[in-house]
C-alpha cells in the first residue's frame, strides 16, 4: 500500500487552509466491525454505529481486505442487483473483475476506481481473475455507497473508470503528505470523478510526525476513514488508528495527525477522506436497494424478482 506514489512529494502543488479557516472539531470516533460479504471476504464496516444525518450523502464504506490470499483462495461476490445509489469501489491492491446484465463492466487493478451510477438497476457480479485465484496473492480495497437524490434515482445506469493514474496528486504545505484526489475539488484542484451528489474523495498519506490542514466545503461534511496505522483528528488530537471512523462537526479545514511511530506494515498514516453536500431526502435502504419511501423499495424488489432490472448472461449462472 498504497499503488499510486511519487518519489519526491515535494514536486507537487502543494494545499493549505487559510489561517483564519474555522478547524472542524471532532465529534465521533467509530469503530468498523468485522464481518464477510459475497462468497466470504472479509470487510469492515466503516460507517456502522454512525447516525445517517452524519453520513448523507454517504449510505455505507466497506473496508475489503487487506488480506494475503493462498492459491484458489480469491472470492469475490454472486450475481446481485442494485437500485438508486452509485457504488465507488476504489482497489488499492489486486485486481477485481467487474460485469453486468446490460455488458457493461472492466477491470481493475491497484490505484484504480471504478465508480457506478446503478440508477434506475441493473445486476452485477465483482470477482478476482482466474489468474488471481490461480496463483493467489494481496487484496484490499473500499467500496463506498453514495446516495442519488430523487429526481436521479431512475436515471440509466452509467459507469466510470478512474485509472490510477488520472488520479490528481498533491501534497501539503510541508510536503509530509501525499494527497490522491479521486473526486470533488480541493483548493481549486479537481479530481476526475464526475459526480451526480457533489461529493470530495481522496486517499492521504501522512508520514510519521506530520500534520495535514486541508481547506474544506463549509456545506459539505467531513468523514476520515482511517485504512492503516494511528494518528490523531482535529485542533484537540483526538486518537483513531486502522478501522475507525472520525466524524468531524462544522468548520471550513480538518486537521489530522500521524503519530511518530507506525506499524512494522505500513510506514505512513493511511486514511480517507470523505466529505458530500448532503441530499436531505428520507432514505429507504434495504439490502442492495436505497430508496426514498418503502413503496419504492417494495418495486425494486417486485422489478428485481420480474426480471426488470436485467438478467444474468446466458453461462453466468
Amino acid at each position: 500500500m498504497p499503488a499510486v506514489t511519487v518519489e519526491n512529494p515535494l514536486t507537487l502543488p502543494r494545499v493549505a487552509a487559510s489561517a483564519e479557516a474555522q478547524t472542524r472539531p471532532v465529534l465521533g470516533v467509530a469503530t468498523a466491525p468485522s464481518g464477510f460479504e459475497g462468497e466470504g471476504f472479509p470487510v469492515r464496516r466503516a460507517f456502522a454505529g454512525i447516525d445517517y444525518k452524519h453520513l448523507d450523502p454517504f449510505i455505507m464504506m466497506d473496508q475489503m481486505g487487506e488480506v494475503e490470499y493462498a492459491p484458489g483462495e480469491p472470492k469475490g461476490t454472486p450475481w446481485h442487483p442494485h437500485r438508486g445509489f452509485e457504488t465507488v469501489t476504489y482497489l488499492i491492491d489486486g485486481t477485481f473483475v467487474h460485469r453486468d446484465s446490460h455488458g457493461g463492466g472492466g477491470v481493475i487493478n491497484g490505484g484504480d476506481t471504478q465508480w457506478m451510477t446503478a440508477g434506475s438497476g441493473l445486476l452485477h457480479i465483482e470477482a478476482p481473475p482466474e489468474s488471481l485465484v490461480m496463483s493467489g496473492g494481496l487484496f484490499h480495497g473500499l467500496q463506498l455507497w453514495v446516495n442519488l437524490p430523487k429526481s436521479d434515482k431512475m436515471m440509466a445506469p452509467r459507469y466510470q473508470d478512474i485509472g490510477g493514474g488520472q488520479v490528481k496528486l498533491l501534497t501539503s504545505a510541508d510536503g509530509g503528505a501525499l494527497l490522491r484526489l479521486i473526486a470533488g475539488d480541493i483548493d481549486g484542484h479537481h479530481g476526475p470523478g464526475i459526480t451526480h451528489t457533489p461529493i470530495t474523495m481522496m486517499h492521504v498519506s501522512v508520514n510519521p510526525g506530520a500534520e495535514l490542514t486541508l481547506p474544506w466545503r463549509k456545506d459539505f461534511n467531513a468523514l476520515a476513514y482511517a485504512l492503516a496505522g494511528r494518528g490523531t483528528a482535529g485542533a484537540e488530537g483526538r486518537p483513531f488508528r486502522m478501522g475507525q471512523t472520525v466524524v468531524f462537526g462544522a468548520g471550513d479545514s480538518l486537521t489530522i495527525r500521524a503519530d511518530e511511530t507506525q506499524e512494522s506494515r505500513s510506514p505512513n498514516f493511511e486514511v480517507v477522506l470523505l466529505g458530500g453536500l448532503p441530499i436531505r431526502e428520507p432514505m429507504m435502504h434495504y439490502g442492495p436497494f436505497v430508496m426514498n419511501t418503502h413503496a419504492e423499495l417494495a418495486q425494486a424488489f417486485e422489478d428485481f424478482q420480474a426480471g426488470r432490472l436485467g438478467t444474468i448472461p446466458a453461462g453466468e449462472h
